[in-house]
């Protein structure tokens, strides 16, 4: 299952096996970084398969290609055998046909690994991941949203971006009204703090990596270059010709937020600022079941449309990478379809550990 090099991108453009297509449309990606994982799943080649989400790379592919993708709060599911990328943002998650099955896959991949310390404990019981029609158990902790009114909320700003393509936006309000004319409650939040977003998770993130792919240096890890004569050309050849043009990217802009210089302008304010987007967050989901919103700003864009300018691509996790920032379960699942077929997704997120809530809600939305 293709995937961008070390999970480093939003389509799939960066791996060394070339690009993978969207079934929907081989013109098109399927997203990244798990792009064929979404593939595979969009092409009945399998029934489920697993993702690697540091800043969306479960859902926006799950949201190209038209499936359903789960981000799980963070350390639920063991990160054992994981290829760090971005080690306090990393998540593995499950792609699948239907929310169903991605609350199977999750109840067996969740849970205690005596090989990762930071893995929760936490117990998880998923058992009402299938809307109950009549009603749900007594004694369940999982409201039935057909006879109990909920509360939604979705960013203000997150809804006026200007990069939000109009059909995207239109099947997120027509979502929106009809959760408001089944009874529901569904609020504009502000957030103002969206700007500091993808900053916050690109200065973090390629800080994490620049440390994590420092063990691939030719010595006992990765590709060994056979052009060195000493210690240092061995260093130098093989992370020049071992890594990819967008990982050498991220990981020199992750030694530079590291730098004694520029240590505490940078990495020390994003630290800051991630605790405050988490307090903020928390706050929000204290007064509402969940946030609803777009999982991407756009369907999905045409092979090497925006792999010439980074910047670009980077604004397809602007709608995703919260979840990993704050460390909250999300999960995508597909809105119809644009109006040249292509498929559009929208995102649930949810309080940490509420994947059994999450679920129960996806699964009213998509039989809407």
């Amino acid at each position: 299952q293709n995937c961008d090099e070390f999970a480093m991108g939003s389509a799939n453009e960066n791996s060394a096996f070339g690009v993978t297509k969207n079934f929907a449309d081989v013109t098109r990606v399927p997203g990244g970084s798990s792009g064929a994982s979404a593939v595979a799943v969009q092409a009945d080649m399998c029934l489920a398969s697993l993702g690697s989400d540091t800043g969306g790379s479960v859902r926006q592919p799950a949201a190209f290609c038209g499936v359903v993708g789960l981000k799980p709060t963070y350390s639920r599911v063991s990160r054992w055998g994981l290829v760090a990328y971005a080690s306090s943002f990393d998540c593995i998650g499950p792609i699948t046909k239907n929310v169903a099955d991605a609350g199977l896959l999750l109840d067996i991949i969740a849970g205690a690994d005596e090989y990762d310390s930071t893995v929760s404990n936490k117990e998880l019981q998923i058992t009402n991941y299938e809307l109950d029609k009549k009603n749900v158990n007594s004694e369940s902790t999982i409201r039935n949203p057909q006879s109990t009114i909920l509360r939604f909320a979705y960013f203000k700003e997150g809804l006026e971006s200007s990069g939000l393509d109009p059909e995207v936006k239109a099947r997120t309000v027509e979502k929106i009204e009809w959760l408001k004319n089944q009874g529901h409650i569904v609020e504009a939040v502000d957030f103002p703090l969206i700007k500091y977003l993808l900053p916050t998770y690109y200065i973090l993130t390629t800080a994490e990596a620049s440390s994590n792919l420092s063990r691939f240096d030719g010595v006992r890890y990765g590709h060994r270059s056979k052009e060195t004569t000493d210690l240092e050309s061995l260093y130098k050849k093989s992370r020049a010709e071992g890594f990819g043009k967008e990982v050498k990217r991220r990981i020199i802009l992750g030694t530079f937020v590291l730098s004694a210089d520029y240590y505490d302008a940078y990495y020390t304010k994003a630290q800051r600022v991630r605790r405050i987007m988490k307090d903020e967050i928390d706050e929000i989901l204290n007064n509402y079941d969940c946030l609803i919103s777009p999982t991407t700003p756009t369907p999905a864009f045409k092979i090497g449309e925006e792999s010439d300018d980074p910047t670009q691509a980077f604004l397809a996790d602007l709608y995703t990478v919260q979840a990993n920032v704050t460390g909250h379960p999300a999960i995508s699942i597909p809105n119809g379809k644009s109006k040249s077929g292509l498929p559009i997704g929208i995102q649930l997120t949810g309080k940490y550990f509420s994947e059994n809530e999450l679920l129960n809600l996806a699964t009213y939305l998509q039989e809407q």
